[in-house]
């Protein structure tokens, strides 16, 4: 087991499991007015995208580093009478990546404290990408009070940087939308604060 699954796994194990999750507000705001298809979580976490987008009518392939991540979502779903729209998968994105071809691919705050090839993953997420598939490539662009990560030196690449990063043919993706939204985050325990998140929406074109 690798040190980013131990990590990984410590984190969820260390807090009760969620019954019900809520999903993130960038998701709602792009994914309610489409067409409900095939879609893809990457680093599912708690599980509240996965079923949102479930509820919806979505089927989804929900993926994470960790298995307790992975099984916990799987119960929830049952729990939910989702299971049959939501297939959770163990994957460590550094070593491989989710079959399939998607309508909607979401990366909400895939950021590690272990080396990661962000922009190769989101590339390839990019390529999952049906015809007229949309990839929402959700950062923090803040640090949250309760954020893992309180590094004061923390830098947050702007969604331009991170689409540059990617790389990819302008002649097969349109960036739809890259901007930096605050909003009042409600973190453990009920507290909040605002948060700034840097927002990509990339389109394959049809």
């Amino acid at each position: 087991m690798t040190e980013a699954v131990t990590f990984w796994d410590g984190v969820y194990a260390a807090r009760p499991a969620a019954t019900r999750p809520r999903p993130n507000t960038r998701l709602t705001e792009v994914a309610t007015p489409l067409p409900p298809g095939d879609a893809l979580d990457l680093g599912c976490g708690d599980g509240g995208d996965a079923l949102w987008l479930a509820g919806q009518g979505w089927r989804v392939t929900a993926a994470d580093i960790s298995a307790v991540a992975v099984e916990r979502l799987t119960a929830l779903a049952g729990a939910h009478g989702l299971g049959d729209r939501i297939t959770a998968v163990r994957h460590d994105l550094r070593d491989s990546f989710p079959d399939g071809t998607f309508d909607l691919i979401c990366a909400h705050y895939l950021h590690t404290p272990f080396d990661l090839d962000r922009a190769g993953v989101l590339r390839a997420a990019a390529h999952a990408l049906r015809p007229g598939g949309r990839l929402l490539v959700v950062d923090h662009g803040s640090t949250a009070p309760w954020s893992w990560n309180q590094d004061p030196d923390a830098r947050y690449p702007s969604p331009r940087e991170v689409a540059a990063g990617i790389a990819l043919d302008p002649a097969a993706w349109t960036i739809e939308r890259a901007d930096a939204p605050r909003r009042i985050a409600t973190g453990p325990g009920g507290r909040t604060a605002e948060v700034t998140d840097h927002v990509l929406l990339i389109r394959r074109n049809p």
